[in-house]
């Protein structure tokens, strides 16, 4: 739904859901809630949803993301080790880290990922 001078306001289920990976793991859905499409100059924002067990692939890339989590926990892998967090945590991925995220509970894992315009969007 649009708002007043392209102001845009979504839920993010209304976004379509898009394959991040061209072997996206089973359990996991990404959408972009806003980017190019939108007109975004300087980032991407995603929202992600891994079903209980699901993962996300292990990559690396340029650029910086953050995430912040909506709803369940789960572990990150960082410097070789998986790290815990739980609903309402802020990750900073810096880039060239590599990274994996994974749902260790037994509710959906939701994240809001934003990274900046220029790369790939999913």
């Amino acid at each position: 739904m649009k708002g007043l001078e392209g102001v845009k306001i979504i839920h993010y289920k209304e976004a379509e859901v898009k394959t991040y990976l061209a072997n996206a793991p089973e359990g996991v859905r990404g959408r972009v809630v806003i980017g190019k499409d939108d007109g975004a100059k300087n980032f991407c924002m995603r929202v992600f949803e891994l079903e209980p067990g699901a993962y996300t692939g292990r990559h690396t890339h340029d650029w910086e993301h953050e995430v912040f989590v909506h709803s369940g926990g789960g572990s990150i892998l960082r410097d070789g080790k998986w790290v815990p967090f739980a609903m309402g945590s802020a990750i900073l991925i810096p880039g060239g880290e590599e990274h994996q995220l994974r749902n260790d509970g037994s509710e959906l894992l939701t994240f809001v990922c934003v990274i900046p315009t220029g790369v790939p969007e999913m």
